[in-house]
C-alpha cells in the first residue's frame, strides 16, 4: 500500500512541476543593477551575464515547444529568493543561473558547473513544502489535487524522492553542458562542482549555476566580452539543455 502511494505521489509530484508538453526554463542572469558582481579590466559581471542569458534565450526560442521565464531581462537588482519564486511559480523543469568567476589570483581560467550540495538537503525539502502549501488557498483543491496534502508523512517522501530525482538530473545536465565547453574553443571546462548555493536549494526543480568564466582573467575575459566568444558560451549552454529535454521529455 505504501508502496503504491508513493508511486501515487511520484505520479502528482511530475504533473506539479511542470512536465507536460510544453517544456520551461528558467534563465538567471546572475546581479544586477545596484550588484554589480564582480569587476575586473573595465568590465561588470552584472552586464556579462545578462548578455549571455539572453542569447541562450535566443537560441531557445527558436524551439517552439520550450517556454522561456527569465529572471531579469534588463540591468535591474532581483533578490535572490525572488529568484526563486520566479522559477517556482512558473512551474519550471529547468532553473539556468549564469555567473562569472573571479579570483585575486589571475590565473585562474575556465568554466565550472555548480549543482546543489546535500548539506543543505533539508532546506530545499522545507521550501518544496512551503511552495505546495499554497494548494489549500485554491477552489475544489481536493478534487484538484486528488486528496494530495503537503502535511502528510507519505506526501513528504514523494517530495524526498523528488529531491534526490532533481540531484540527479542537474548533475545530469551539468554533465552535458561541462561537456560542450570542452568541445568549445571558447572557455576550458574546469567540472563539476557540488556547493550549498542557496538559489539552488530554494529553487524546486533540477537546476545549474554556470560559471561561464573567469572575468578576473585576461584570457577568458577576452572570450566574455566579445560577440563572438558569449555566442559560443550560449551555444554550449543552450545546446545542452536542448539535449537534457529530448532525452528526458
Amino acid at each position: 500500500m505504501k508502496i503504491a502511494f508513493t508511486f501515487l505521489t511520484m505520479l502528482f509530484m511530475a504533473t506539479v512541476y511542470g512536465q507536460s508538453k510544453n517544456f520551461t526554463v528558467t534563465l538567471d542572469a546572475g546581479h544586477g543593477g545596484k550588484d554589480e558582481g564582480a569587476k575586473y579590466f573595465g568590465n561588470k559581471e552584472k552586464n556579462l551575464t545578462l548578455a549571455v542569458a539572453l542569447k541562450v534565450g535566443k537560441i531557445l526560442e527558436k524551439n517552439s515547444n520550450i517556454n522561456l521565464v527569465y529572471t531579469r531581462k534588463t540591468d535591474e537588482f532581483i533578490e535572490l529568493r525572488k529568484r526563486a519564486k520566479i522559477a517556482n511559480h512558473a512551474n519550471s523543469n529547468l532553473f539556468i543561473s549564469i555567473h562569472c568567476n573571479a579570483n585575486k589570483n589571475l590565473t585562474g581560467n575556465g568554466s565550472e558547473t555548480y549543482v546543489m550540495g546535500m548539506s543543505r538537503a533539508n532546506m530545499n525539502l522545507e521550501v518544496s513544502k512551503t511552495e505546495n502549501s499554497v494548494i489549500f488557498l485554491e477552489d475544489n483543491y481536493q478534487k484538484s489535487y486528488k486528496g494530495f496534502d503537503p502535511n502528510k508523512p507519505e506526501t513528504l517522501i514523494g517530495l524526498q524522492i523528488l529531491q534526490e530525482s532533481n540531484l540527479t538530473s542537474s548533475i545530469d545536465l551539468a554533465k552535458k553542458i561541462q561537456n560542450n565547453f570542452s568541445n568549445s574553443n571558447a572557455i576550458k571546462s574546469r567540472g563539476i562542482k557540488q556547493e550549498p548555493l542557496w538559489v539552488l536549494d530554494a529553487t524546486t526543480m533540477p537546476g545549474v549555476l554556470i560559471e561561464i568564466g573567469f572575468i578576473s582573467n585576461k584570457n577568458d575575459v577576452s572570450v566574455l566580452e566579445s560577440e563572438k566568444g558569449q555566442n559560443d558560451i550560449a551555444s554550449a549552454i543552450a545546446k545542452a539543455i536542448i539535449s537534457y529535454k529530448k532525452e528526458n521529455f
